[in-house]
């Protein structure tokens, strides 16, 4: 064997044992357990009765696995805005008009990806540091499946991004497929207020 092919492969075994180990090195100093709240709205949506906007608020919850995947799930309430209400021109005395309904979503052994560019944008900006991809397994309406759910399978991508005080301080969920109609395709931000490691 040459000395110039000996040292192709050598070089070549360092780039790679370099991308795994830094790629190990992201896995095993993020923390396992992450928690947190959702307080956002969706867009007005004029394709749909009724169009919103519509109050989403709720709670969160993410467990890294050692597999290199995570679980992820979430629950929240939603009901119409002030905004919807007052350009509908409805008098708010009743709260039925508000819609009020739950949303439950999981999602289990999604696939993680370190530093993930493609999660939406902060202002002011945040940094990337992990997001979750993957098909919801479930997205129930008041505990029954959500008539978009007939429609087949929604992803989800959830990213987790944070600034120089707060490592993980921000949440987005974006979805792609029929859940979409509901949700819309906007990210939904919430907050983590939670992170902890296996031992803690």
């Amino acid at each position: 064997m040459s000395c110039r092919r000996f040292r192709s492969i050598a070089w070549m075994f360092a780039v790679v044992t370099l991308a795994v180990s830094s790629g190990a090195l992201a896995w095993n100093s993020t923390p396992e357990h992450f928690k947190g709240t959702i307080s956002d709205y969706t867009l007005l949506n004029t394709a749909v009765n009724p169009s919103g906007p519509y109050e989403m608020r709720g709670h969160w919850s993410l467990e890294m696995k050692k597999d290199g995947k995570a679980d992820f799930d979430t629950y929240m309430t939603m009901e119409l805005s002030d905004y919807y209400l007052w350009s509908a021109n409805i008098v708010p005395t009743d709260p039925k008009v508000r819609g009020a309904h739950t949303h439950h979503i999981v999602m289990n052994d999604a696939k993680v990806i370190h530093g993930d560019t493609t999660c939406p944008g902060d202002a002011p900006a945040t940094t990337p540091r992990f997001s979750v991809n993957g098909p919801a397994e479930f997205i129930t309406g008041n505990g029954s499946p959500g008539p978009f759910e007939k429609n087949g399978p929604t992803t989800l991508q959830v990213c987790v991004t944070g600034g120089t005080d707060v490592a993980y301080s921000n949440m987005t969920i974006v979805m792609t497929g029929p859940a979409t109609g509901h949700f819309g395709t906007q990210p939904i931000h919430g907050v983590v207020r939670f992170v902890g490691k296996e031992d803690h």
